[in-house]
């Protein structure tokens, strides 16, 4: 069998050979990427090492980075789906690394928040939600604009509030959210919905498992956070003042943009936290869960027909 270094020197001794290594050795270094990463290390590259590592600048040049030429995880087009090529400088040599691309973070975060928190599940339609089937509702127009000049405005770790939507049940309160959501992903900004009554219920069989601080030390800290229709709870003290409140109280804290949907306004939904499954009147601790669901969200009315008839 003939030695790979026998048979380089032969194909290397051809022209077409020496024709087709001189046109990908030019594609390469004409790279964007690969030329950014010779100009931020010009102090410390030299010629031989850029000859020495051709094939890894080639292999860095033709995939994919921080999911720039992806359109979605499963449809990631490089060598190993997930992960994106990093060029470094180690004892003299170029290197190739290969880190979790930005989707692939946001997707392992959300599988083990999924895993954490069964509550998370909210129906398909909303998943796939998309602001194109309802920007030209009239109905809904000022909560699509509001969410949008939120969207618009959002960077990772801002300040910002998040919206309160209400309404009648029906009118596409969490259509908005799953809408949102999906365009903060595009954003590669994690989010996460809770259906508000299963994720209370969920809190409270928690404290059995030993789960119950971690799943609220999950919600307290997302990105963007998105209560699915509170005030359709059978609220109890616990929940309001051990789980609900804690949560808010983090949020408001650090800023961190909170979103809501109700069929309550913000009167109706503090007369609903006001009172225990019990029946207990307790309105101070009512006022205060609300105190930081206003600092944290505007109220915005979402009208029209039931959309689900």
């Amino acid at each position: 069998m003939e030695k790979i270094n026998d048979t380089l020197k032969r194909l290397a001794g051809k022209a077409d050979f020496q024709k087709r290594y001189e046109m990908q050795r030019m594609e390469t270094l004409n790279n964007p990427d690969v030329q950014s990463f010779l100009r931020n290390h010009e102090d410390e590259i030299t010629d031989a090492m850029v000859t020495k590592s051709l094939m890894k600048l080639y292999e860095y040049a033709q995939q994919s980075k921080e999911c720039n030429q992806c359109p979605s995880l499963d449809g990631c087009q490089n060598m190993m789906k997930g992960y994106h090529p990093k060029l470094v400088i180690e004892r003299g040599s170029i290197h190739l690394h290969y880190d979790k691309c930005p989707r692939k973070v946001m997707d392992d975060e959300k599988r083990k928040n999924e895993k954490l928190i069964q509550s998370m599940y909210v129906p398909r339609d909303i998943l796939n939600a998309t602001f194109d089937d309802i920007h030209n509702d009239d109905d809904r127009i000022d909560a699509v604009q509001k969410a949008a000049s939120f969207l618009i405005n959002y960077k990772a770790g801002s300040k910002q509030k998040g919206l309160y939507f209400h309404g009648k049940f029906g009118v596409g309160k969490s259509y908005l959210l799953g809408a949102i959501a999906n365009e903060l992903a595009q954003k590669k900004v994690s989010s996460m919905i809770v259906y508000v009554p299963e994720l209370l219920r969920e809190m409270k069989s928690s404290i059995a498992d030993s789960t119950l601080n971690d799943k609220i030390a999950a919600i307290k800290k997302v990105p963007v956070l998105m209560f699915d229709d509170i005030g359709a709870e059978t609220m109890s003290s616990w929940t309001r003042d051990e789980v609900l409140g804690p949560i808010l109280q983090y949020r408001m804290l650090e800023s961190i943009p909170t979103f809501f949907t109700s069929n309550f306004d913000f009167q109706e939904l503090e007369h609903h936290l006001s009172y225990s499954q019990r029946g207990e009147e307790e309105k101070m601790k009512g006022r205060r869960i609300m105190e930081r669901i206003k600092y944290l969200a505007e109220p915005v009315l979402v009208d029209g027909p039931n959309r689900r008839v």
